[in-house]
């Protein structure tokens, strides 16, 4: 009796860690039933991609991509082109009519129906959507197909945003702020450190307002600390941390918590009184700066990384002074920059005083120029201090050269550590003496002890 051969999938995700977490929840299901995951699009008999439609380049590269993987069904073997995530939840009428290619479409809501939706489709001629409410809520039930290397993961706290930043489309495709509940974030960080997790990135649209819609009196901080209970696990990273709900319990956490890195990342797009109150953002210049002076204060040896809006409505040459020269004075270890995208249904969008789109990159240009100098100054300080170091295998360049990150430096986003010296397996945490560094990158050798 023959054996029906499996279906192939490939997934291709874009944008930020959450969308990979949920690209991740997709797969998992489609494994589950008996679909054969395959990385190589050539060889899958359904594509699917997970897009972005934050700001407007992350669009394009959804919709270039998806035109770029729509050849796949003419020169391979492809049969359905799926694409899923914010674009569909946002532009589902005007995606069906411009991209014919695709055969389905699905959006925020519906990630645990995909392997549904696909045999849906078996029966139906033409395009079908699927864009319900937003309402989506991850639970470590849902089965979840770990993409990423097996040393590290990111672990999904809370999903939507009830922030309101003037400028944003997160609410309307996400939905209001949901926590996760504290037992299912445990169960789900035990079952990846038993698969061979040493780091949990903790991800969400704002990790600071975890637990204040849960019963309890649960934070961010507890979740923290309960989670560093974990035999095996290394490393917590916190990501996203809306910058007026880092309170005293999450200070002390960071200070104290030996699992806990001594990094924090705090989006605060800009520092001039004006443009933060356009941006409807809560938190004030004079309260960033004494935000920042006392974790310098408490955390000497914290990283801090944000990320910083150029080109907002209204953006004067003195707002962007004024912005230029808080880089210049608080050196952040890490930044961040993005052009001011206007976004329909947005009420920043419908702000007079538009900045035009070569000044924002003449603005993006200088802050990036700004802070290359500050984090080379940075960086060059850590010459002859020993870091720990996640060793994340040989560097592209030369396989003379094994590669890794400290905790003080995020995967994707930030810089990387070079090592030339020294033996270690991937996977591994090392001590490294630092002995030299760029603007972004640092080199060294792994000391023993």
């Amino acid at each position: 009796m023959a054996t029906a051969v499996k279906e192939k999938v490939s997934l291709v995700s874009l944008g930020c860690p959450k969308n990979l977490v949920d690209a991740e929840v997709m797969l998992g299901y489609l494994a589950q039933q008996g679909y054969e995951v395959t990385t190589d699009e050539h060889e899958a008999d359904i594509i699917i991609v997970n897009t972005c439609s934050f700001i407007k380049e992350a669009k394009q590269e959804s919709v270039d991509t998806i035109l770029d993987l729509a050849d796949r069904k003419q020169d391979g073997r492809c049969k359905l082109l799926v694409v899923t995530g914010c674009l569909p939840q946002r532009y589902q009428e005007e995606l069906a009519k411009e991209l014919p290619e695709v055969d389905i479409f699905v959006g925020t809501g519906d990630y645990p129906r995909i392997a549904e939706i696909i045999a849906e489709k078996r029966g139906i001629e033409g395009q079908v959507r699927y864009t319900g409410d937003p309402n989506y809520l991850f639970d470590p039930e849902m089965p979840r197909l770990q993409s990423s290397p097996y040393y590290y993961s990111y672990l999904k706290i809370a999903e939507g945003c009830s922030n309101c930043c003037s400028y944003c489309v997160i609410p309307s495709l996400r939905g209001p702020f949901r926590s996760r509940p504290v037992d299912q974030l445990i169960k789900e960080a035990e079952a990846l450190v038993a698969r061979g997790v040493k780091e949990l990135n903790l991800i969400a649209q704002d990790i600071t307002g975890y637990g204040r819609d849960l019963p309890g009196g649960v934070n961010l901080a507890g979740l923290v600390r309960e989670l560093a209970k974990m035999e095996g696990l290394k490393w917590i990273r916190l990501l996203y941390a809306y910058p007026d709900g880092i309170d005293d319990s999450l200070i002390e956490v960071l200070k104290n918590e030996p699992k806990v890195c001594k990094y924090l990342d705090i989006p605060l797009q800009h520092i001039s009184d004006p443009i933060l109150s356009g941006m409807n953002r809560r938190s004030s210049e004079e309260q960033v700066r004494a935000l920042i002076a006392r974790l310098r204060s408490e955390i000497p040896d914290l990283a801090i990384r944000t990320s910083l809006i150029v080109g907002f409505p209204g953006e004067t040459e003195e707002d962007f002074k004024k912005l230029s020269h808080f880089v210049e004075e608080v050196q952040f270890d890490r930044l961040g920059v993005f052009c001011y995208s206007r976004e329909e249904g947005t009420p920043a969008a419908e702000l007079p005083e538009q900045i035009s789109e070569r000044v924002k990159r003449e603005r993006y240009k200088k802050l990036m120029k700004s802070q290359a100098r500050v984090s080379f100054k940075r960086n060059r300080r850590l010459i002859d201090t020993v870091e720990q170091v996640l060793v994340e295998g040989y560097s592209e360049e030369t396989e003379l050269l094994l590669k890794g990150r400290s905790s003080r430096q995020a995967p994707d986003i930030d810089g990387l550590v070079y090592i030339t010296a020294g033996l270690a397996n991937v996977g591994d945490i090392v001590r490294l003496r630092i002995t030299d560094s760029s603007d972004y990158d640092l080199i060294g050798e792994i000391v023993s002890g």
